[in-house]
């Protein structure tokens, strides 16, 4: 009998649930609306659905040894989702308890969605057999993930390896953050830092770039990184400029953990050299003698459209290691 696990990655606008097995072969997916459901028991009864929609579709006999949930803002400790800005529910949510009366008999697990990404890093990616690792992601805002001696780092209180938040330009001139500080490193490094950064140059240099006939709300990450890719000038040093703070402040984070690799996973990834490059030479400059060449920065192994259901669902065969689950066996 097959044994599956559900991956649910909660973003503000969708939910993506898929079947995964223990090597990330995915047995089906779907999508439902996140933002369509501000009454929570009514998005996890939409939520239970379309898991039971999914595992009707399987044709095989198969056991669902787990559910797995990557969401914002989301408390292991605890179950629960806490004051998360870019969704509908406020306050806390007890994710957790509510799946639980649907599957009393199998792990259900959350953890915020860069967590996610390092612990499907470690199960499927480019982390296998590492016990010492940070995983970046580079999206809307900057997640990161701390994996040491081969536990992810949640702190005392799960909300342990807040990295974007790590304030790089603590002078009057720090770019206002969602978090309600200035200067947080994903105000220059995500794909919102990027767009503030294209802007800035655009109002500073007079060069000429594509750029200058696009609104600011037009603009998105992913045209900047084809605009680099074809040679703008405002372009590449946008990259420039977002590898630098990126480098350095890896530089500072590889001192507390002594990483064996540090993968950058997410859209503004997809720049390659142009991200990479500024981002490990700043790193390697500006990092302390004794870790200098040392850790290589790589690529997400599972870098690709089903990543964060992927990510999800790791956290069930990693809370299953060594472990035996009665399971819900359906055929």
């Amino acid at each position: 009998m097959k044994k599956l696990a559900i991956g649910i990655d909660i973003g503000g606008t969708n939910t993506k649930l898929g079947l995964v097995d223990a090597e990330g072969e995915m047995y089906g997916e779907s999508v439902i609306s996140t933002r369509q459901f501000p009454d929570f028991d009514q998005y996890v009864e939409e939520l239970y659905i379309g898991i039971q929609s999914l595992i009707k579709n399987i044709d095989f006999p198969m056991e669902l040894v787990g559910v797995g949930i990557g969401a914002p803002n989301a408390n292991y400790y605890n179950g629960t989702i806490e004051n998360a800005a870019n969704l509908e529910w406020k306050g806390i949510v007890p994710v957790e308890e509510k799946l639980k009366r649907f599957f009393p008999n199998i792990p259900v697990i959350i953890t915020n969605d860069a967590n996610a990404a390092a612990i499907g890093e470690m199960v499927y990616g480019g982390a296998k057999g590492m016990k010492d690792f940070i995983v970046v992601t580079l999206g809307t805002g900057l997640g990161s993930g701390f994996v040491a001696n081969g536990q992810l780092i949640y702190g005392h209180d799960s909300f342990a390896g807040e990295l974007g938040h790590v304030v790089v330009n603590r002078g009057s001139g720090g770019r206002a953050c969602g978090c309600g500080r200035k200067g947080c490193l994903e105000t220059y490094v995500s794909a919102t830092g990027i767009k503030r950064t294209v802007f800035k140059l655009l109002a500073d240099h007079l060069e000429d770039s594509e750029f200058r006939s696009i609104s600011y709300n037009d603009l998105t990450a992913e045209m900047i990184t084809k605009a680099a890719l074809n040679g703008d000038p405002l372009a590449i040093e946008a990259y420039e400029y977002t590898g630098m703070l990126l480098g350095q402040a890896l530089a500072d984070a590889v001192t507390i953990t002594s990483p064996e690799a540090i993968f950058l996973f997410g859209g503004l990834a997809k720049a390659g050299k142009y991200l990479f490059e500024p981002t490990k030479k700043y790193m390697e400059m500006h990092m302390l003698a004794n870790f200098r060449n040392k850790v290589k920065l790589l690529p997400s192994g599972i870098d690709g459209k089903n990543a964060a259901i992927l990510g999800a669902s790791a956290l069930v065969w990693e809370s299953l290691k060594g472990k035996e689950t009665e399971g819900c066996k359906c055929e």
